[in-house]
């Protein structure tokens, strides 16, 4: 259930992210389509989502799209059931909980446009942390304790036994080029993170060196794109289109990323470092992204992309403890058909020759 307070706290944000959106070349569209993201602005890590605006694919299937930063998963989830958002972003690690209490609303998943596993956790060059298992009595940084990067490694350390509460120390550090600066400084023994916020520290020249992975990790903590139930099965088309626009993107930035960049930066030239070349700037997005893309197309043998898996969310419910009958009620596969109906060589080839 969500509480006046978390209401009246989305409500602030949402109203201060309506004045942020892209520069779009399809103004005139038929309609708008808003999508809320759990940043608190936008950024490179949601590209796939939002370069279909440049390229066309969006004006294909009749709507323009308007990004919304709302500042955190449960700011989105609040808009996508409130409807002031038409899609969010929805994360299991704050979704499944409300689904064990039975209070999952009418939010439908219906495309999955982030697998697994995108998290690390990075470490100053030298230092004497070289597993996961030498995190114990750490001192390990987050970017605030809303961010994805908090629950999933929280889990990843209870499955080799180590206790999230009392073994190990956490600290929120800021986002970005402020959480690589925390690590440089040894305000923190390790930084938990994911793929694009470690592009955007690399990019910022901060040395750092990633703990080895252990092995079997859980395959949990995708990101999925969702929709009001009701909306979803009325405005089929609509939902659709937005995967479809979605998967094209992917396609497109699989097949040529520096293309994809510069896509990206045509909307949002102010993510661009400040007084720098627009080689520079492409430069900075494909630093950010260069892990994230490898994540679009699912890591199962012959799954379609962004078809959803089940059991993504049996295993990280299991690990917390969350006792789920019917995972049924959060997610769909029933558009993925229609979303995949496109030639991608043609999207391939419009990347190759993209300037």
């Amino acid at each position: 259930m969500i509480t006046r307070r978390q209401w009246l706290q989305a409500s602030g944000v949402f109203a201060a992210a309506l004045a942020l959106g892209p520069r779009s070349a399809f103004a005139q569209a038929a309609r708008t389509v808003k999508i809320g993201v759990g940043l608190k602005s936008i950024n490179s890590s949601v590209i796939n989502l939002l370069i279909g605006e440049a390229l066309g694919y969006n004006a294909e299937e009749g709507f323009t799209v308007q990004g919304l930063a709302l500042g955190g998963n449960a700011n989105v989830q609040v808009a996508t059931d409130k409807g002031d958002v038409d899609i969010g972003i929805g994360v299991p690690s704050y979704a499944l909980p409300i689904l064990a209490k039975g209070q999952w609303g009418n939010a439908l998943w219906f495309y999955q446009y982030t697998y697994p596993y995108k998290w690390d956790v990075a470490v100053a060059p030298g230092s004497a942390v070289k597993s996961y298992a030498d995190l114990k009595g750490r001192n390990i940084g987050v970017s605030d304790f809303g961010g994805t990067e908090y629950p999933v490694t929280r889990n990843v350390l209870k499955s080799l036994g180590i206790d999230p509460d009392n073994d190990v120390k956490w600290t929120a550090v800021g986002a970005g080029v402020p959480a690589g600066v925390a690590l440089q400084r040894g305000a923190i023994d390790a930084l938990a993170y994911y793929d694009t916020g470690f592009g955007i520290i690399e990019g910022a020249g901060i040395p750092f060196e990633l703990v080895q992975r252990p092995g079997n990790l859980p395959m949990i903590g995708g990101q999925f794109l969702m929709g009001l139930r009701q909306r979803v099965q009325a405005e089929r088309g609509l939902f659709v289109g937005f995967g479809r626009s979605a998967a094209k993107a992917s396609h497109f930035i699989l097949a040529r990323p520096a293309a994809g960049a510069k896509a990206f930066l045509k909307l949002y030239p102010e993510t661009a470092p400040r007084g720098s070349s627009e080689e520079q700037a492409v430069k900075s997005v494909l630093a950010a992204i260069s892990r994230r893309i490898k994540l679009y197309e699912p890591p199962y043998q012959g799954a379609a992309m962004g078809s959803i898996r089940p059991d993504e969310f049996t295993t990280e419910a299991k690990m917390n403890n969350w006792a789920i009958d019917d995972v049924s009620k959060i997610y769909t596969n029933d558009l993925i058909g229609e979303i995949n109906a496109f030639d991608v060589e043609k999207v391939r080839e419009q990347a190759r020759s993209y300037a």
